[in-house]
């Protein structure tokens, strides 16, 4: 039997190439309590037999092609340590520049939607890092179309201590006026379902990846309805598939005319966020 980190790696990628190496190192190193140098430095000693009988389990899960942050039970997003399960989607760090963009505008006593909440990680970070900048007395609303993803984004939101009233809701409909809404809507073409990690595809809810054909079944609703649920001068921030920038101009343009709209690059250079405000 493996008695140390680097045995138990090698095992599983010697029996299962299919594996990442990082996502070995990555589960291995969490459970520990390991930052990446400390894992480096801890690879070769030698566990106890209950930290190797949990490395063991949790190896099963990772060849059985469970994501590691499934595996884990929480991910890292904006530094905050945010509670996953199978039926909401993973945070990704890209999706931190949403919220940088956003915490450049919000104002105290807002009132803020995270629209297509799943985890909560949006409105964790956005609320914890605006409260560090002295904004204070935010009227905090998170919606989502499944009732797993309000469950589990309930469960981050007590974990954080925010008050949080959470609504279920498609898109906008049943939904109030706000002065900032914020989102990562499901935006990934269903042809491209193919070309995408097989993890994501086994793992993560449909709902939360697939935007229909061209990706853009969410903005069209939204663009029909947003008037309905911003305050003047009300704002919002969406991520967008990185192809669909020229899409989303015309969109908007088309259903938007009275709004200021402005698109952001994400640190690879791709265009990945569009930002509106109601000139109202």
């Amino acid at each position: 039997m493996p008695k140390n980190l680097k045995q138990i790696k090698e095992k599983v990628l010697a029996n299962n190439p299919e594996v990442r190496a990082d996502d070995i190192d990555y589960v291995l190193g969490e459970r520990l309590n390991y930052t990446p140098s400390e894992y480096e430095l801890h690879i070769n000693d030698e566990l106890t037999s209950e930290q190797e009988k949990e490395a063991l389990k949790d190896m099963k899960k990772l060849r059985r092609g469970i994501s590691p942050q499934y595996i884990l039970g929480y991910a890292w997003f904006y530094g905050y340590k945010i509670l996953v399960n199978r039926g909401v989607l993973i945070p990704r760090f890209e999706t931190e520049e949403l919220v940088k963009w956003a915490l450049e505008n919000i104002k105290s006593g807002e009132k803020i939607l995270d629209l297509g909440t799943g985890s909560g990680a949006i409105m964790v970070a956005l609320v914890k890092q605006a409260q560090e900048q002295g904004i204070s007395d935010l009227i905090l609303y998170a919606s989502d179309i499944t009732d797993s993803a309000l469950r589990e984004s309930e469960e981050n939101f007590l974990k954080y201590d925010l008050d949080v009233k959470t609504r279920k809701a498609n898109v906008l409909v049943g939904l109030e006026k706000f002065d900032m809404i914020i989102s990562n809507p499901p935006y990934i073409k269903t042809s491209e379902k193919d070309l995408m990690d097989a993890n994501v595809i086994k793992n993560e809810p449909d709902t939360a990846l697939y935007g229909g054909e061209d990706g853009l079944d969410f903005y069209r609703k939204f663009a029909k309805q947003i008037r309905s649920h911003l305050n003047p001068n009300g704002q919002f921030f969406l991520e967008f598939g990185f192809s669909e920038k020229e899409q989303l101009e015309n969109l908007f343009k088309a259903e938007l005319p009275d709004f200021k709209v402005e698109f952001r690059e994400d640190l690879a250079g791709k265009p990945r966020m569009v930002h509106g405000r109601w000139m109202k």
